[in-house]
């Protein structure tokens, strides 16, 4: 069974927030990466452009799919974890420790519209 962390925010699409202060980091699931496969290719936005919840801002690419990344919040992009360029098989390893982007987070209220640890196992079990 995919590793679900307490204390992070997910959405329907498999991306999950990591809340601290002020900004917010987005990557996949362990559940999205098993799915996938080995990733092979992380699309990654630029520091600055804007991220809106519900819509795309990336990709990630595996052996066997690729996959559009889906913003779980809206906010401005002040980081991109450039690791991911030479080494995105980093998500296989550890999806968790292996964020894709970091955000300031423009409207907090938009979490309460994402799955806790609990909804989110329930969530992947259908």
């Amino acid at each position: 069974m995919a590793k679900v962390l307490e204390g992070l925010y997910y959405s329907e699409s498999h991306e999950y927030v990591k809340v601290e202060g002020d900004f917010g980091y987005i990557g996949i699931s362990d559940y999205a990466q098993h799915a996938l496969g080995n990733v092979v290719y992380v699309d990654m936005p630029e520091v600055d452009d804007e991220v809106t919840a519900g819509e795309e801002f990336g990709a990630v690419e595996s052996v066997k799919a690729a996959s559009d990344l889906i913003s779980p919040v809206t906010g401005v992009v002040v980081e991109v974890n450039e690791v991911l360029d030479d080494q995105p098989e980093l998500i296989n390893s550890d999806a968790y420790a292996n964020w894709i982007i970091k955000v300031t987070l423009s409207d907090a209220s938009e979490l309460d519209n994402l799955m806790d640890a609990k909804a989110y196992e329930a969530f992947c079990e259908k």
